[in-house]
């Protein structure tokens, strides 16, 4: 499926959401595409498996959870370019995980001051772009808007539409982060680096997490997803603190 090009050469011009949902449903309908996602075939098995799983759990007017699709891509090491709902506008972003890089045509401090809560992930396909330092420099887009991965990880898991676990870190498990965990480059304070600061020394569930001052039951949630994506938590399965039962788990 293509559509006009939405990345910048100069101040960028974003699709209509109404447009691009249009679009979509025409090339379904046509059969340019089999659901939502295009360009399966030149991706991972496994990663074509999990934006599979995704497609088949929502109904087609809904949008994918966007931190499940960034773990995806992550825990691939895939690069995507996930377009996103974000009110009346698509928004391309191109993730490069193994560069820690992603590119957004919205300059990254006023998108990440935007309503995280309401984006939605409409369509993904395969990165058009590449990383800078790539042998094609067509192929790369504007250097400033390349932006490390790592903040806009940490915002969206602290202030995205989810409140549950990511699945790869729910269910009955202790938790515990590495005192060497690198989070400079990250805000975080009062009673989010308090929080950071005891799972650096003990280990705990989530139960515990989400009585700390500050903290409740789906805070805690976000925060262990936040130090996830980080690739600095610690999940234990058989630690005797591994006692996350019930609405604790992340499951309906």
């Amino acid at each position: 499926m293509i559509f006009e090009s939405t990345l910048p050469f100069g101040a960028p011009e974003l699709l209509r959401t109404s447009d691009f949902r249009r679009g979509v449903e025409e090339s379904v309908r046509t059969g340019e595409t089999a659901g939502r996602i295009s360009g399966l075939s030149s991706l991972s098995p496994s990663l074509a498996q999990d934006l599979m799983r995704f497609e088949s759990v929502r109904p087609p007017t809904d949008g994918f959870d966007v931190l499940e699709v960034l773990a995806a891509c992550v825990r691939h090491s895939s690069s995507l370019l996930l377009h996103l709902e974000d009110g009346e506008r698509v928004v391309p972003l191109t993730v490069f995980p193994i560069a820690g890089l992603v590119h957004n045509p919205v300059p990254m401090e006023q998108f990440l001051a935007g309503r995280l809560l309401d984006l939605a992930v409409i369509h993904v396909e395969p990165a058009l772009l590449r990383p800078p330092g790539h042998a094609d420099p067509a192929l790369v887009g504007e250097l400033e808007r390349y932006t490390p991965i790592g903040p806009l990880l940490w915002e969206l898991a602290l202030r995205g539409g989810r409140e549950e676990l990511l699945p790869q870190i729910a269910g009955s498990a202790a938790y515990r982060i590495s005192p060497a965990m690198e989070l400079r480059g990250l805000a975080y304070g009062g009673t989010l680096a308090a929080a950071v600061q005891r799972l650096q020394k003990t280990t705990t569930n989530l139960r515990e997490i989400s009585e700390w001052p500050g903290f409740d039951r789906a805070r805690a949630m976000r925060l262990l997803n936040a130090l996830y994506l980080q690739a600095g938590l610690i999940v234990t399965r058989t630690h005797p603190a591994a006692t996350n039962e019930g609405w604790f788990s992340g499951s309906r």
